[in-house]
């Protein structure tokens, strides 16, 4: 298969799974009480501790906009913070119970909000993209051992 085909199947792939995510959120309304981008962050921090700089690279954030959702996470006891002893310039944050039990809560939802937008397609389709997810997730794990190697 060409490079260009792969890399337009890509694309392609890539604005229905984003098309499909906006139903999925639609479907799902307000999951929560707190705003959206609060619930992204703890779903993020769910069961490991990261930094504000990691975050705010990864979900592309400005860091003094993550700064304003942290101080109203942690205010609502949602989040702790911790001083890193290594370097004292490092704050890690990781979600409290509470905020676990949101986190958890947010993901059975969508887990939920997926069932139900996948609820219509046949036995065998199920099974195609199931191998093919499996084979994308494999390609996908080595590609980011490969570069953190």
């Amino acid at each position: 298969m060409p490079r260009k085909e792969f890399v337009r199947l890509m694309e392609e792939n890539i604005l229905t799974l984003d098309r499909m995510g906006e139903r999925l959120r639609a479907a799902q309304g307000g999951v929560s009480s707190i705003p959206r981008q609060q619930l992204l962050v703890l779903v993020r921090l769910y069961g490991r501790a990261s930094r504000l700089k990691d975050i705010a690279r990864r979900e592309n954030i400005s860091t003094p906009n993550l700064c304003a959702t942290f101080r109203k996470l942690e205010r609502d006891g949602l989040v702790a913070r911790t001083v890193d002893d290594n370097d004292r310039r490092n704050i890690w944050y990781q979600c409290t119970p509470a905020g676990e039990k949101m986190a958890l809560a947010a993901m059975d939802k969508f887990r939920d909000g997926l069932e139900n937008l996948f609820r219509g397609i046949s036995r065998d389709d199920e099974e195609k993209l199931t191998g093919a997810l499996r084979t994308m997730a494999e390609i996908l794990r080595n590609m980011e051992s490969e570069k953190n190697a």
